[in-house]
């Protein structure tokens, strides 16, 4: 890191020669707050910059980090808080890292360098002989058949050469030869390099070997921990208060609130429950769809609690060697009662708790090996030792039946969807803090979103801030959130995609039998927007909000939905003469509807009050250990009583729209003409159309609260940019 600025004693800051092209690597950004021995310290480094001595600069300013770090101990409290001996570590580990690295890389270069050298006056034998014969050499040295000599001259330039073997040689004819030409003939034992050329040739080459090696373990253990870390958990412990998320935070769910304070209570005061003989239950399994707010309860009640919070996802445990989960569950169990009173938190249960034996594979997976693990230490644990476990799943029907018996996690707490209340509190947190015009009706949106978590509440308001940016507003107004809820639920508008007049005046058709059909029917949701611009996968869409949160639905109202559902099929067959391929999606949903009313809910007279139930088996292997909950006889009637629903419900709305057809005609050209109309103006078009003594058949309604007028403005902006 380089030292950019040195703040001095009297407040005033130079510029060390880090600004001058030097790199430090240390680096100080604080100010003196009357410590003399800063003072000095300063001052002599400032001195040694401005005469370019800094060979001790790092030195001083190292030890003298590491004394106002042991003074700031000595003293109780931390004078500079972002200066402590690890950054000193830091800096000293720096250091040793750059020189050792410089050192091996001179090495590697010089050992390069020397091997690959050329040889100085490399000469062949026979340029030797020839020198020799001229009286050009003046000595020799002989090591076995390498040969090193000086020429004659002033300048006494050496040579090397090579010696054939004594067999073509001789052995004495190189001696005579060069007494004869008066050659001072000296000798070297073979391996008169010395140590140094030893080194050289095999120690470095070795050393350079194992220092790669070295260093490559370093750099794994640094990133897994070293082999003898991989059974240790993997678990996040958090202080006390480090969770400072609070039940005030969590909107709704007031019900499962107060379940989870008894746990608080007895981490706060676990004296009052032993006295009255009381025992918590050592788990809790929090149940529900996924984005509900499972994790964040957890969070809730350990900041309320005020104790340490251990957390850790189920696949945490899961890992390549065998027997490493349970031995991070035994190392998790052993963190919790070293920190007891604490929380563990296990999230994705289902991920290690699933059903023993229910596969193919036998009982021997490490998954149930750790399921086992888990189920012991769960059970050996005291109430008394402060311990509780919570955990959370989406997945309650693939768990165990061990994990779920009492004295483990023998308490489940249902996380529900959100009712209309808490979604209105939902998207009131959510938004608090936010910018928001004034036609935002949260009870509107809360009404207009049934089924969406709280995750997905959340997402909505973020959506429509970026739309908002997006448009160049300062606020989010309705018509962004009214935008963000489309996006969300059935997709983005399609611009680029176009249709021709007859595409789309049979998609307009399509969808204002949809709302026709709705008008028609007194239990029917009211109609709040249609629009016949390409939304997501559709080419049009019918829009309508339910007056209230329904828990229970009757017939009759199984029955509107199935109308309103194939009401554009029936105007396709009453206008068109014949169906199109835009009610696909309205079928597949009115079949699924129609055969849950018959097998599921036993509303059929066929079938009776028989409820089958959905099958859907988790395990290869229960399926193929189970059959049919019914015969193939049973499932034929099924089939025929579904088929005769679907077109009981048809021909009943094709009578209708023959009826009313001047009133269909009259929506679907507004449709084509506008592209984008309210319930109210649809609903209006519609009885503008019909006779008097027609209009008393319109039970339904458009949407009963008043729309936002941004909402109602966005729909008017596309529709007069369909009419140009």
């Amino acid at each position: 890191m380089g030292l950019r600025r040195v703040i001095r004693a009297d407040g005033r800051s130079h510029a060390p020669l880090g600004e001058r092209g030097r790199t430090r690597r240390t680096h100080l950004a604080f100010v003196d707050d009357g410590d003399p021995q800063l003072r000095v310290c300063l001052e002599q480094i400032q001195s040694r910059d401005e005469a370019g001595d800094t060979r001790a600069h790092d030195r001083d300013v190292e030890v003298h980090l590491g004394a106002c770090c042991n003074a700031s101990k000595r003293h109780g409290q931390q004078r500079y808080p972002h200066l402590d001996r690890g950054s000193v570590a830091d800096v000293n580990r720096a250091n040793r890292t750059r020189i050792l690295t410089s050192l091996v890389l001179v090495a590697v270069i010089l050992w390069f360098v020397n091997g690959l050298a050329p040889g100085i006056g490399e000469l062949t034998y026979s340029e030797f002989r020839q020198a020799v014969e001229d009286g050009r050499v003046a000595s020799v040295e002989i090591t076995e058949q390498a040969v090193e000599g000086v020429f004659t001259g002033e300048e006494e330039e050496p040579f090397t050469t090579t010696l054939p073997p004594p067999a073509v040689v001789g052995e004495e004819g190189l001696e005579a030869f060069l007494r004869d030409n008066d050659v001072q003939i000296s000798a070297r034992p073979p391996g008169g390099g010395g140590l140094l050329a030893l080194l050289l040739t095999f120690a470095f080459p070795l050393l350079l070997f194992v220092g790669f090696f070295w260093f490559m373990s370093r750099q794994a253990r640094g990133q897994m921990g070293g082999i003898t870390q991989i059974g240790k958990s993997t678990a996040k412990l958090h202080k006390p208060h480090e969770p400072n998320t609070r039940f005030a935070d969590v909107a709704g769910y007031r019900e499962v609130k107060e379940e989870v304070q008894e746990v608080v209570a007895f981490l706060r005061e676990p004296d009052r429950f032993r006295k009255a003989g009381a025992e918590v239950p050592k788990g809790m399994l929090l149940v529900g769809p996924p984005g509900t707010g499972k994790t964040l309860l957890a969070r809730a009640t350990a900041g309320e609690a005020g104790v340490p919070f251990i957390s850790v996802t189920g696949s945490d445990f899961m890992e390549m060697f065998v027997g490493v989960g349970a031995s991070r569950v035994r190392d998790l169990f052993k963190t919790a009662r070293a920190n007891a009173p604490c929380i563990i938190f296990i999230d994705e249960l289902d991920s290690i708790g699933r059903k023993r034996g229910a596969g193919l594979g036998g009982g021997h997976d490490e998954r149930e090996q750790t399921l086992n693990q888990l189920l012991g230490e769960i059970d050996g644990f005291q109430s008394s030792e402060g311990v509780v476990i919570m955990s959370a799943t989406n997945r309650p029907d693939v768990l165990d039946p061990a994990l779920q018996r009492p004295g483990r996690f023998d308490r489940q707490i249902v996380v529900p969807l959100p009712t209309l209340e808490e979604r209105e509190e939902i998207l009131r947190v959510h938004t608090k803090g936010k910018p928001v015009a004034d036609d935002v009706n949260l009870r509107v949106f809360a009404r207009g979103t049934p089924g969406m978590a709280g995750a997905d509440l959340k997402n909505l308001i973020n959506e429509a801030a970026l739309i908002a940016v997006r448009g160049g507003s300062d606020l989010i107004r309705a018509r962004d959130i009214e935008q963000a809820r489309e996006r969300q639920t059935i997709g983005r508008e399609r611009s680029a995609l176009r249709l021709d007049e007859a595409e789309k005046r049979a998609v307009a058709y399509h969808e204002a039998g949809h709302a026709l059909a709705a008008f028609l029917d007194e239990e029917a949701d009211p109609v709040y927007k249609i629009t016949v611009l390409p939304v997501g996968m559709a080419l049009g869409v019918t829009t309508q909000l339910p007056i209230d949160e329904r828990h229970i639905y009757l017939r009759s109202f199984l029955d509107a939905k199935l109308r309103t559902m194939l009401g554009g099929r029936a105007a396709e067959m009453v206008v068109l003469g014949q169906p199109t391929t835009g009610g696909q999606h309205d079928l597949v949903q009115a079949t699924k509807l129609a055969r849950a009313i018959v097998r599921e809910f036993g509303m059929s007279d066929a079938l009776g009050p028989v409820g089958f139930g959905e099958q859907r088996q988790v395990f290869l292997g229960e399926e193929l250990s189970r059959g049919s909950e019914y015969s193939e006889r049973t499932a034929e009637i099924i089939d025929l009583e579904v088929r005769r629903i679907l077109g009981d419900a048809l021909d009943q709305v094709v009578d209708e729209f023959e009826d009313l057809r001047v009133g269909l005609d009259a929506m679907a050209d507004l449709l084509v003409e506008r592209e984008s109309i309210t319930g109210q103006e649809a609903l209006a078009a519609v009885r503008g159309a019909l006779p008097p003594e027609l209009r008393s058949r319109l039970r339904g309604r458009a949407s009963v609260t008043e729309m936002p007028s941004s909402v109602e403005q966005q729909i008017h902006e596309r529709s007069d940019k369909g009419a140009a």
